[in-house]
């Protein structure tokens, strides 16, 4: 019997690639190498698999993040906080994957990473923005331009077979990853806070 984790990364890899829709009880079952009963028998139900998938990948990711300093000033919190992101993205590709393929669909489970991540992880730095707006150093953004803003470059860090054809070297060290996290979310966040400084 494959260990747990084993399961749900071979799981997180069959809905990276398939899509929730296609990737059907029985062919999760051939690529984990178990039984076809076993995901009802163990976790109910395809979907709640789905959901032990991503709570996997998303608790991952979200405790390997950077704290963001709380003694820093408030455009330097939201770089801290942006760059983070990037660079734990990179880290788990295959769940950037399953979020495309998600996003565009209106289903329980954009309800379920819309409420259990989206939200309470943007809620940790609305504070940064409400006070850059406040003073008069960013324009206020609509959150879904926000939001889109913030996340579209992660683009930037998964798609490497486009990026390589753009100019990126074949094999990228951490420290380069780490470079261009930062570089992506400087110009985000200088792109944010030039918006505050005769923008209209």
């Amino acid at each position: 019997m494959p260990k747990e984790q084993n399961i749900l990364l071979r799981g997180l890899e069959a809905f990276a690639e398939l899509g929730y829709d296609r990737a059907s009880a029985r062919e999760l079952a051939r690529r984990l190498g178990v039984s076809h009963n076993f995901i009802n028998d163990r976790y109910g139900s395809k979907a709640a698999f789905w959901r032990a998938v991503v709570d996997s990948a998303m608790g991952a990711q979200l405790s390997s993040m950077p704290p963001v300093d709380p003694s820093a000033d408030d455009a330097e919190q939201l770089r801290q906080f942006i760059t983070g992101l990037y660079r734990t993205s990179v880290d788990t590709p295959l769940l950037g994957r399953i979020f495309v393929d998600e996003f565009s669909r209106d289903t329980e489970r954009l309800d379920y990473v819309y409420e259990r991540y989206i939200g309470p992880t943007l809620q940790t730095v609305v504070p940064s923005i409400d006070r850059l707006v406040a003073s008069g150093r960013m324009a206020p953004v609509p959150m879904d331009v926000l939001f889109f803003a913030i996340l579209g470059p992660i683009s930037g860090m998964l798609e490497v077979p486009l990026a390589r054809r753009l100019g990126r070297s074949e094999a990228e060290s951490p420290e380069q990853l780490t470079a261009t996290a930062e570089l992506l979310a400087t110009l985000v966040v200088n792109g944010l806070l030039a918006t505050g400084s005769g923008g209209h």
